[in-house]
């Protein structure tokens, strides 16, 4: 997507609509009013692309990599043209076809024996917009009924029974877990609910919108945190829930304040809301990755429960059950893995120092400081450190307002991310979702109207 020396790129599902690509760009330029959507035909001419058949044309300009260019133009929203599937509000239309239906090359169309439609088409949604491959949570579960009918067998030993029993159970103990993580994921998602304003609506309307929508996601925060509190409960070792929970409370934090400085209420109360966020936040990031590393060295050092398991399948003669990828692949998630939490962790940190900054704490410096480090760590490069702190809010030459360049920034790292992982064949991991998330839209609107 090309909108003046600004390129991003998008992957989109097979057959998509023109409405899901106008849902798409909306969602990598967020401080886009209305958008002029066009391609190059094989004269170089650009054409204009308002329906689902004329962007089917404008995907036969591919390259033999399958990749393409839509040229973007802003235009105010009354100028944006209607797509077809959807309205003048830029909403879906009821009658349109919807996103789940656009099936990704690697999901089936049809329905497994036993699952229920709804189960398919959620698969299909994650699989096509968050980049999630659902059947590993699907083969926990399976190799937990596996485990537990084998137990059950009269002609199993009491010894090999009792082994069974046990990993049976952790795996359905991670299966829960993973449940209520992925519960959590939804409700964050949630959050994130589009809020449309006219360019020229009034400013009573368009405040009473974002109180709307700000209670609307703080309530969804909410829900998120302590669905994630519950994967912890089940599984204390459970990583994904600790970096998930230190995220909600990070996003809670960070729009609780922006709204408070948008309304220009009393700073004292909230503050200190903000503040016990940003400190529990942390201690979840912390606690995350430090469990994350613990299982990583058991893992290398081949101590891993895992492993353990392994061998108690092959002891008991259930080696056709273990699914194992090369340790090329999980040497390389790992690296993925670990980069991608200290960015999580960074970004954190950066935007507490931004608060402590206007909040006129002395501890804003300490702070930016130690997200610099994380950052590093993360394998970002000199230049983008200089602009990180160049922009930010500390820095008399910085942007006024709320504009920080920190989510411009993290958002171009995790599409670095997302193409390494492509062009090494690495599979998904379950912390997709988290890493892919991006910054509301209510943020945006906070700032630009």
């Amino acid at each position: 997507m090309v909108l003046g020396d600004d390129i991003r790129w998008a992957e989109l599902p097979v057959n998509c609509s023109i409405g899901l690509v106008r849902e798409i760009i909306r969602d990598r330029f967020p401080g886009l009013n209305g958008v002029l959507i066009k391609y190059k035909d094989p004269e170089g001419d650009l054409i204009t692309v308002l329906t689902t058949d004329e962007l089917r044309l404008a995907e036969k300009s591919s390259d033999p990599q399958g990749s393409f260019r839509l040229y973007l133009t802003e235009v105010s929203q009354d100028k944006e043209p209607l797509y077809e599937g959807l309205t003048l509000t830029g909403q879906r239309l009821p009658n349109s076809e919807p996103v789940q239906s656009s099936v990704s090359e690697n999901v089936s169309s049809e329905k497994p024996e036993g699952v229920e439609e709804w189960i398919v088409q959620f698969t299909r949604l994650f699989k096509n917009h968050v980049g999630l491959d659902t059947n590993p949570y699907l083969d926990l579960h399976e190799i937990g009924m596996e485990l537990y009918s084998e137990a059950m067998e009269d002609d199993v030993l009491n010894e090999n029974a009792q082994n069974l029993f046990n990993i049976a159970g952790e795996k359905f103990k991670e299966t829960s877990a993973l449940a209520f993580f992925n519960w959590g994921n939804v409700h964050m998602n949630k959050a994130r609910k589009l809020v449309s304003v006219a360019e020229d609506e009034v400013r009573d309307s368009v405040e009473k919108k974002v109180k709307v929508a700000y209670e609307w996601a703080i309530k969804e925060y909410i829900k998120a945190g302590k669905r994630y509190e519950e994967s912890i409960k089940i599984k204390p070792d459970f990583y994904e829930g600790h970096l998930a929970l230190g995220q909600q409370q990070f996003e809670q934090a960070k729009l609780t304040w922006h709204y408070t400085v948008r309304t220009k209420a009393d700073l004292e109360t909230p503050s200190i809301q903000i503040l016990e966020l940003y400190n529990k936040a942390e201690d979840n990031m912390e606690k995350g990755m430090q469990i994350w590393e613990e299982l990583e060295e058991r893992r290398l050092n081949g101590l891993s429960l895992y492993d353990k398991h392994k061998v108690e399948l092959i002891n008991a003669g259930l080696e056709g059950i273990i699914k194992d990828g090369s340790s090329d692949e999980a040497a390389e998630e790992a690296v993925n893995i670990r980069s991608q939490i200290y960015v999580l962790w960074g970004t954190l940190l950066y935007e507490r120092s931004v608060t402590e900054f206007k909040l006129g704490l002395f501890s804003w410096e300490e702070c930016l400081e130690v997200s610099i480090e994380k950052f590093e760590l993360a394998g970002a490069s000199q230049t983008d450190m200089t602009v990180i702190i160049k922009n930010h809010c500390s820095n008399g030459t910085a942007l006024e307002g709320l504009n920080f360049k920190i989510d411009e920034i993290v958002q171009a790292w995790n599409e670095m991310f997302d193409t390494k992982r492509r062009a090494t064949v690495v599979p998904l991991f379950r912390l997709e979702p988290l890493f892919k998330r991006r910054v509301s839209k209510l943020h945006s609107l906070m700032e630009n109207f």
